[in-house]
């Protein structure tokens, strides 16, 4: 009997990056209102049509034309209309308490069914920091020891309640098992928080923490206290480099590094971006996607320039590609964030001190 070579199977993260009508500066020009809860689950429900991994939902103090809705009310209003799909909330370090980070992004997993992920920045202009009042920006040092500081809170409140907490017996009155609710006591240079959350421990344990990273010390801080991080390769070299240097950095822990790429299908008007701009068609991103793969990079964000150009091309074209050639699923698994990005079960921290 003949040996039938078997293309070898590539599993590959996809996401998409959302804020406002695109990301190219002139997208606002196309039609529909990101001031609404109906535009925000279209475009969600949009990307679970294309089977992605997730969607990031952008967030900043900063002021921006037209105004902005809150990114983790937004990706709560979208959870009851989707299903599958990850929800990442951007909220910034900065200026923001850590305690209500974890109960809102607490309560996102619990209402999406553990799909909720938190992705976290830092809020590094004098508007930003005008805005609540604060008369200077402390250097990027100070900014990133301060969001390290803000992921441990987050972390240990979310571990605060043990999975078997909740008692809910009406007949005894017992609701809660106060010997399994714990207080984190961290004592540190920006917060001192003693605990526990009041949000019961959610369906992930650990939701999805994110974060960017273009710079050097953007990276350490990212490879340190994110699961799942987003950088910016410029050529092979780099897309081989920078992860094998991520998961250096991070050690024992299991971090996934995705490229973060700007797509402009088939439109080669210049316009400046932080990330990598590709112009071309979706064939030729495909064929992008998996070098990448090769090189190391577990996947790749997309940023669309204009939503309602480039999110049907990676919904209609690109995605079809990949299932065809590069093994990328076609349906979606049960299971949470966590599990499709192929990170490890959260373990409580607290449950291990106690058992």
């Amino acid at each position: 009997m003949p040996v039938v070579a078997v293309e070898p199977v590539v599993t590959t993260l996809l996401g998409l990056a959302l804020d406002g009508h695109g990301w190219h500066p002139d997208a606002d020009e196309h039609a529909g209102s990101p001031l609404t809860g109906k535009y925000w689950a279209q475009q969600v429900q949009l990307a679970e049509q294309g089977l992605l991994d997730f969607v990031t939902f952008e967030d900043s103090f900063g002021r921006t034309p037209g105004g902005r809705l809150d990114a983790t009310l937004t990706a709560a209003r979208v959870a009851p209309v989707t299903s599958h799909i990850g929800l990442i909330a951007t909220a910034p370090a900065t200026h923001n308490e850590p305690f209500h980070i974890s109960k809102s992004i607490a309560t996102l997993d619990i209402v999406s069914g553990g799909r909720a992920g938190w992705q976290v920045t830092i809020a590094d202009t004098e508007d930003e920091a005008d805005a609540f009042g604060r008369t200077k920006v402390l250097p990027l040092p100070d900014l990133l020891e301060e969001a390290a500081d803000s992921v441990e809170v987050v972390r240990r409140l979310w571990d605060s309640w043990e999975d078997d907490a909740e008692i809910r017996d009406v007949a005894t009155g017992r609701f809660i098992d106060r010997d399994k609710l714990h207080y984190i006591d961290f004592e540190g240079r920006f917060f001192s928080v003693k605990g526990p959350s009041i949000t019961p421990r959610s369906p992930q344990g650990q939701s999805v923490v994110a974060a960017l990273a273009r710079s050097r010390p953007g990276q350490a801080f990212a490879a340190k206290n994110a699961d799942l991080i987003f950088v910016t390769p410029h050529d092979g070299a780099s897309a081989a480099e920078i992860p094998a240097r991520l998961h250096n950095t991070a050690g024992h822990r299991v971090i996934k590094v995705l490229a973060d790429l700007v797509v402009s299908f088939g439109r080669e008007d210049e316009f400046h971006s932080d990330a990598a701009i590709f112009t071309g068609q979706a064939p030729e991103l495909a064929d992008l996607v998996a070098q990448w793969h090769e090189w190391g990079i577990d996947g790749v964000r997309l940023r669309p320039a204009v939503n309602a150009l480039d999110i049907p091309v990676i919904v209609d074209e690109l995605v079809p590609l990949l299932q065809a050639h590069h093994g990328f699923r076609a349906e979606y698994d049960n299971g949470t964030l966590r599990e499709r990005l192929g990170l490890p079960t959260a373990t409580n921290r607290y449950a291990r001190k106690s058992a």
